[in-house]
């Protein structure tokens, strides 16, 4: 049963294509993504999902080539004009993603990038962030004495999680994750996969991944992408259970991809 009419709309993609110079890997993507609610992309390598995902934070003007038609927008502004602050919509949308990128700097520092960044000087205050942050991302307890330390000393999922924090600490109302486990042990995934479902109380979450097991775990909605298209998307006990779509349900019971 799908009860999103009463939910608050975060992020609306209309009409969404985008080319790298002649090559479509978006096609006419229509979506609305719920706020505190994690909702997870699904497809096979190549299908658009990450190159959606880096859509709605405008990741994509980065790449020379890429060329975005239709429209995105975060609540009532289309984050695609050109009034848009990009730096503050990326302070908005946070990003996390496929392997643990953190800076070759303190653990401390780290997490302070963004806020000072951002015109935070107070050091009471860059502390407070610090500390409340990285309990938001289950790791204070196990960094609180390791601050002054390198995060490149961290293992892989300690330094996913850190990246995290780093995207909460300048208070995003979205956060984006490009496959964020896919690179950790069994372990290390099971305690993000527990972190998302913790953040998804107060922020709106969107996640790529290809654990189908992982996005039927932990998000409540799922979209599935085949060759830049958005094939459907629904409740994921809907999705996984009873897709609308023969694609899908080939995909979810491996006939492909």
């Amino acid at each position: 049963m799908d009860n999103s009419s009463d939910k608050r709309v975060r992020i609306r993609a209309e009409n969404l294509s985008l080319f790298y110079e002649e090559l479509q890997a978006l096609k006419k993507v229509d979506i609305e993504i719920y706020e505190n609610e994690i909702t997870a992309l699904i497809g096979p390598s190549g299908c658009g999902k990450s190159t959606f995902l880096r859509a709605l934070n405008r990741m994509n003007d980065l790449i020379p080539s890429a060329r975005t038609l239709g429209a995105v927008y975060l609540d009532d502004t289309d984050i695609y004009s050109p009034e848009v602050d990009v730096v503050l919509l990326r302070k908005r949308v946070g990003m996390v993603f496929q392997r643990p990128n953190p800076f070759p700097m303190t653990i401390f520092d780290n997490v302070a990038y963004g806020p000072r960044m951002h015109g935070i000087r107070d050091r009471g205050r860059i502390e407070e962030i610090v500390e409340n942050t990285l309990k938001s991302a289950a790791l204070w307890d196990e960094v609180r004495d390791k601050l002054r330390k390198s995060a490149m000393d961290l293992s892989g999922g300690q330094q996913q999680r850190l990246c995290i924090a780093r995207v909460l600490a300048v208070e995003p109302e979205v956060v984006l994750m490009d496959e964020p486990a896919s690179a950790l042990d069994p372990i290390s995934t099971f305690k993000i996969e527990e972190l998302m479902v913790e953040l998804k109380e107060r922020y709106t979450v969107v996640l790529v991944t290809h654990n189908m097991y992982q996005a039927s775990r932990v998000s409540q909605r799922t979209g599935f992408f085949l060759s830049g298209e958005l094939v459907e998307i629904g409740d994921t006990e809907q999705v996984f259970e009873r897709p609308v779509d023969s694609r899908t349900d080939d995909y979810i019971r491996g006939r492909f991809g």
